[in-house]
């Protein structure tokens, strides 16, 4: 029987196949020979055309998932996810510390702005109070893991942004402005598909997933200091919730 997928969605049907394949690659189901079904039997699984087919593999070869090999068929590029602890002290450099060899932090926008309504009320701040906000993105081995968007209260974290751009670590950042320890108060999970800028960010192809936390970082003393919305690449990390 053919996998369900909805014609009349206004999702193309090769990103709706992309993103069902990208799946099973990660949950191993195509793990016995190393390699995709062929076209013919993943045209017929998906109930579409080998062209339809097509355009969903190429997708997932520009993401660097798999791998047409001429006179052979489509490689899957085994490539094993990182592993994110979220704990009480949630930290990236830590984290990943022993998985990757080289890690790195970008700034790649700062801005002062107004709290809007979510900012204010994670931030325990009245709304429209000026906020540092920090957009970044987060490197493991030259590979893009995750973008950043993080507000901080402007009036306590006026130099954070410099601060980051110049360390690549929003905990060395804070370090400097006096923050030596930080707990995580609370972290949300959902899923989405990546579009707009995180596409291009991540280096990912249209109708891949995202696996999007929601967190608010406070201090020792339980005053919240950073409000932030990271979105990490699901074929590169899987999270650990540790107790």
């Amino acid at each position: 029987m053919a996998k369900s997928i909805e014609r009349r969605s206004g999702v193309a049907l090769w990103r709706q196949i992309a993103d069902r394949m990208r799946l099973a690659i990660n949950d191993g189901e195509y793990d016995g020979t190393g390699m995709m079904p062929s076209e013919a039997a993943l045209a017929q699984e998906f109930g579409v055309n080998r062209h339809t087919v097509r355009s969903a593999l190429a997708s997932l070869a520009d993401e660097g998932m798999v791998r047409a090999v001429q006179g052979i068929g489509t490689l899957i590029e085994r490539r094993d996810r990182l592993t994110f602890p979220i704990s009480r002290r949630t930290r990236f450099s830590q984290g990943l510390g022993g998985q990757a060899k080289e890690l790195e932090g970008r700034l790649l926008a700062q801005a002062i702005e107004p709290a809007s309504p979510p900012v204010a009320k994670a931030l325990a701040l009245a709304i429209g109070t000026d906020c540092v906000r920090l957009d970044t993105v987060s490197i493991a081995d030259g590979k893009p893991i995750s973008v950043a968007t993080s507000h901080f209260p402007a009036e306590r974290f006026a130099g954070v942004g410099d601060n980051y751009a110049r360390t690549g670590s929003i905990t060395k950042a804070l370090a400097e402005l006096g923050i030596a320890d930080y707990v995580r108060r609370s972290t949300e999970i959902s899923a989405a598909h990546a579009e707009g800028d995180d596409l291009r960010l991540l280096k990912l192809s249209p109708g891949a997933i995202l696996l999007v936390t929601t967190a608010v970082n406070a201090d020792v003393e339980g005053r919240p200091i950073q409000y932030s919305r990271s979105r990490f690449a699901a074929d590169r990390v899987k999270f650990f919730v540790q107790s």
